[in-house]
């Protein structure tokens, strides 16, 4: 069963004039689309990325330049760009000149992402970088052996209870949730039926969630 769309990704755009009070409303759509791509620990390292390239239109091209910020999966890395009209002065990491872009921005981008560069198009400069996710698949998830053991169980149980559903290899997050809410509750009916008590059953397994996800925290 191929679980490697389990969590798709689809490449998203925004246009905005390049402006100072734009970034801060860059950096929340930006923490809302990781969330919701289950990337939230490269949540802070795109957000300065963004910051820096959004300043650096702002400070080499003008404010108030048409700018497009671009963010989507380039394998298993994620890819940031941003877009303006302007295709001569280029970010540069060491000061080459009066009409180059330089400064400390490029330096931390080097430092938090795996590469970044500068494509030149006919009508605009593109500006990227792009940053490791650890996923094994552009569409793979980042929970490691617990959440691969449970999308099997999942997939495998929703096979059993809707056998002629298609495209059940492919289930989107949205249909493997409701999934896991129906086994839990099946589960608890389970325990109900041999005696046992399902509300402590519920306790001790959040017990290990938080006690599992804590050690992942302290050792990422």
């Amino acid at each position: 069963m191929d679980r490697t769309t389990c969590m798709p990704r689809k490449p998203w755009d925004l246009r905005f004039l390049a402006q100072p009070e734009e970034v801060a409303g860059l950096r929340r759509v930006l923490r809302i689309h990781l969330g919701f791509w289950g990337l939230d620990e490269l949540i802070d390292s795109a957000q300065l990325c963004v910051s820096e390239l959004v300043t650096n239109v702002i400070n080499h091209v003008g404010l108030g330049t048409p700018t497009t910020l671009a963010v989507s999966m380039k394998g298993t890395h994620l890819r940031i760009e941003v877009h303006d009209p302007d295709t001569r002065a280029l970010p540069t990491l060491c000061n080459e000149g009066v009409n180059s872009e330089t400064g400390r921005g490029m330096e931390l981008i080097t430092f938090v992402t795996d590469r970044w560069g500068v494509q030149l198009l006919a009508d605009r400069k593109v500006t990227w970088c792009e940053l490791p996710t650890g996923l094994t698949s552009p569409n793979g998830h980042r929970g490691g052996p617990h959440v691969t053991r449970a999308e099997e169980l999942l997939g495998r149980y929703r096979l059993e209870k809707l056998p002629s559903e298609t495209g059940v290899g492919r289930l989107c997050a949205a249909v493997m949730e409701e999934t896991a809410i129906v086994a839990i509750a099946d589960l608890l009916h389970w325990l109900r039926a041999h005696g046992r008590d399902a509300d402590e059953a519920l306790d001790r397994a959040q017990m290990h969630f938080e006690a599992e996800a804590g050690v992942r925290g302290l050792s990422a």
